[in-house]
């Protein structure tokens, strides 16, 4: 049975892992979008 817990536990870090990318990715581009602003000013 402890190869359902290993296995959620694998599950829950590629989520938690693929989660932050995601955010990374979208925090970028936002700073991005900022930047682009303060160019036109």
């Amino acid at each position: 049975m402890w190869y359902f817990t290993w296995l959620l536990g694998v599950l829950l870090a590629c989520s938690f892992g693929i989660i932050n990318a995601l955010w990374l990715e979208s925090t970028e581009d936002m700073d991005r979008i900022d930047d682009m602003e303060n160019l036109d000013k």
